[in-house]
């Protein structure tokens, strides 16, 4: 009677009126017993543990071995007693910190803010009701456009003759900059794309993380530099997404810095304004005049004239798969290297422990309102526990207790919408499909001042194999269930889409975690751990199938400085002659598979969770010989050729007659066409809507970077703690 009226899952200690200790002890509604058994379970083996006074406590008795013990430990325990610090060891302060950058190319994550110290709260009370910044002007001819393009090219020219030196100083003055105006840019994250503080100040660390990083990145192409030959591609488009407005474009900027090359900024128009922010603060790190610049352009002809100039090298997107597909159709020859869409889905299998797996999936699913790429859509569940009815009503109660509201409230978990929802997002926001229910209905609760909504989280139960829900992505704060029979099952569910970005397992079984490591489809996998919030280096992110446009290494990897340039053997000015011994290519492939693409690599080495970079061989790659190359290359080619196929394990296919790849391209079960002879816009077309990326990169005698055309990398992080306590 005592325990009446208290809230569920709290720990109380009732008194009597005398102040005598009655009881304490987790209380929680019956219908939620079930969820205390894993704390009741974490406290008996905290209580447990051999170093814990609990455990001798029932059966100790005065002056017995273990009495002693404990009298010597406590008596310890009050001798050093002055050693305690009391000292916080939390005493981050944006305020006040000065941060300063190396610029040796050495490279560590930059710690995110800490809410917690008192300084920070105030900060981040300041960033919150800051002003709105100024919206930059539009360029709005194409004349402009040619302008732009003419300054940066002007400019480039002076950049490239700088060192590898001169670049990584450069670098160090922009991350400078960057961390000084942290607050700066997330006020303008806030109040102008619906971005919380809790996910722009990750997402403000990470771009800090790509400039430092491609510093480090410079090293590797100082010393490969004394053997070969560094063209950089000489100006990048950085076409940039709304929902990760200053991540992902400072990317593309400063890997074009690093890499000796010019660039402009496209951004998203709803991120115009952190567009300008970011260029601006390329500005004041002393950037040289043209080399970095913003174009506002509008989604129109004069965007179009942008995107195709013939005096640009290549785009970087990160947007739908759509846009990719528009950008292809208006020029088929486009150099177009784009992070595309994503169904994304976390499996959670019997063997899960359900209320991390819970957690972890709201996070996935909600975070920023369910607008990532890579946020988890669909949830596929083992069913013992899809059966369990008490498996819905945790999820449904996870999903409610996430407060929704404008980015400027410091208490919001879900933001808005950038937008008012339509197409795919207004269907699954309310429509349901046949079979399908509503575990939590999504509603819409408010609006914000740039034009986007607010809505509640939505929970579509028993999403059906093959339905509209299951392989189309909608963009939003819609999470569906489906029902898996068993592992295998779930897995085909979850590689039955069409992409293959990220992707997660929950269990604790390792036979199971190894069986989905083996045959998941995704470029990022996660296990035991939430499937969003890839950082650099440790994650590097990009996906499979077509979640990716263009092939190449992955962005906040080791091979990424590669796409923004060529390599090529020194003193050849293009393709393969006698300059290159084929036997010593052969065995530079060999060498590099045996100790480079054949081994896992964690170079974070944390404790607590494995990074893992591995490679992976292509599921096929279609060869286009140069039928009027001299026969001295070509047979170079095949040998360089065979010799990388053979080592990664990736089929080929081999033509030297156009007209049939034309006639085989829709069947071909490749993902990459090797063109070692130029192609026409006929088989650039055929390739784009066959989905095949197109790679005219000259073969190369160096191993490392000749097998980086015959695999795709994923990036593997697996938790490797339980509530804080490591793995053995």
């Amino acid at each position: 009677e005592m325990l009446e009226g208290m809230a569920p899952a709290q720990s109380r200690a009732v008194r009597d009126e005398a102040g005598s200790l009655l009881l304490y002890s987790p209380v929680v509604e019956k219908r939620d017993r079930d969820a205390s058994i894993a704390y009741l379970s974490r406290r008996l083996d905290e209580n447990s543990g051999p170093e814990n006074f609990l455990r001798a406590l029932f059966d100790l008795t005065p002056d017995s071995p273990a009495w002693q013990r404990e009298i010597e430990r406590f008596r310890a325990s009050l001798a050093r007693t002055p050693e305690i610090e009391t000292t916080s060891h939390r005493v981050q302060d944006r305020r006040t910190e000065q941060i300063t950058f190396p610029t040796d190319g050495s490279f560590a994550n930059i710690a995110d803010t800490d809410f917690t110290t008192p300084g920070n709260r105030i900060w981040a009370e300041q960033v919150l009701a800051g002003p709105t910044p100024a919206a930059p002007d539009l360029v709005t001819t194409v004349e402009d456009v040619d302008a732009v393009v003419s300054r940066a090219r002007t400019a480039q020219h002076a950049w490239a003759t700088t060192s590898w030196q001169e670049r990584r100083d450069v670098l160090a003055r922009i991350a400078g900059v960057f961390a000084e105006r942290r607050g700066q840019f997330l006020t303008a994250m806030a109040t102008t794309t619906g971005k919380t503080l809790r996910e722009g100040d990750p997402e403000f660390s990470e771009g800090i993380d790509f400039i430092t990083y491609a510093g480090q990145l410079t090293l590797e192409h100082e010393r490969r530099s004394a053997q070969m030959t560094w063209t950089p591609h000489p100006l990048t488009v950085v076409a940039g997404p709304w929902n990760f407005p200053l991540a992902i474009p400072t990317a593309g900027l400063v890997h074009a810095l690093a890499a000796g090359g010019a660039a402009i900024l496209k951004p998203a128009p709803e991120a115009r304004v952190v567009g300008a922010e970011i260029v601006a603060a390329f500005e004041a790190a002393g950037v040289p005049e043209g080399l970095i610049q913003l174009a506002c352009t509008p989604d129109n002809e004069v965007g179009q004239h942008l995107i195709t100039h013939d005096d640009v090298d290549q785009v970087i997107l990160t947007g739908s798969l759509a846009t990719a597909e528009l950008f292809h159709g208006w020029k088929p020859d486009l150099a177009l290297r784009a992070e595309t869409s994503g169904k994304n889905a976390l499996v959670i299998t019997a063997a899960a422990d359900l209320d991390l797996a819970i957690k972890d999936l709201v996070r996935s699913a909600f975070g920023h309102a369910g607008q990532k790429c890579s946020a988890a859509s669909l949830a596929i569940v083992e069913a013992s526990v899809y059966d369990d009815p008490s498996f819905a009503t945790r999820v449904a109660d996870a999903a409610r207790s996430m407060a929704v509201g404008v980015a400027t409230d410091p208490a919001t978990i879900i933001g808005p919408v950038i937008n008012e929802p339509s197409g795919s997002l207004q269907r699954a926001l309310t429509t349901l499909e046949p079979g399908e229910s509503w575990l939590v209905e999504p509603r819409q609760v408010g609006t914000t001042e740039f034009g986007g909504t607010v809505w509640t989280p939505g929970v579509r139960w028993n999403v059906q194999p093959g339905s509209w829900f299951h392989l189309t992505e909608c963009f939003g704060p819609v999470l569906g269930i489906m029902r898996a029979d068993d592992l295998d099952h779930a897995l085909q569910l979850q590689n039955a889409t069409e992409y293959g970005l990220t992707g997660g397992l929950h269990s604790l079984d390792p036979a199971e975690i190894d069986h989905w490591l083996d045959r998941i489809e995704v470029g990022n996998a996660y296990v035991n751990r939430h499937i969003t919030g890839a950082i650099v280096r440790r994650q590097p992110f990009g996906g499979w199938k077509k979640s990716s446009i263009g092939g190449g290494a992955k962005p906040g990897g080791p091979g990424y400085l590669n796409t923004f340039g060529t390599w090529t053997d020194t003193a050849i000015d293009s393709g393969i002659d006698s300059g290159i011994d084929a036997d010593v290519a052969v065995a530079s492939i060999q060498r590099a598979w045996a100790q480079t693409y054949s081994i896992e690599h964690d170079p974070t080495g944390l404790a607590s969770e494995r990074n893992i970079l591995r490679y992976r061989p292509l599921e096929g790659v279609a060869v286009l010989v140069d039928v009027n190359a001299s026969a001295e290359t070509r047979n170079q080619q095949r040998a360089i050729v065979f010799a990388a196929a053979e080592s990664s394990g990736t089929p080929i296919f081999w033509f030297d007659d156009v007209a049939e790849l034309l006639a085989r391209m829709p069947s071909l079960p490749v993902e990459r066409l090797r063109a070692l002879a130029p192609v026409s816009d006929d088989v650039l077309r055929a390739a784009h809507e066959a989905g095949v990326a197109v790679d005219t990169a000259p073969p190369t005698g160096d191993g490392e970077l000749e097998l980086a055309h015959w695999v795709k990398e994923q990036a593997v992080s697996i938790t490797r703690h339980r509530h804080g306590r490591l793995l053995r």
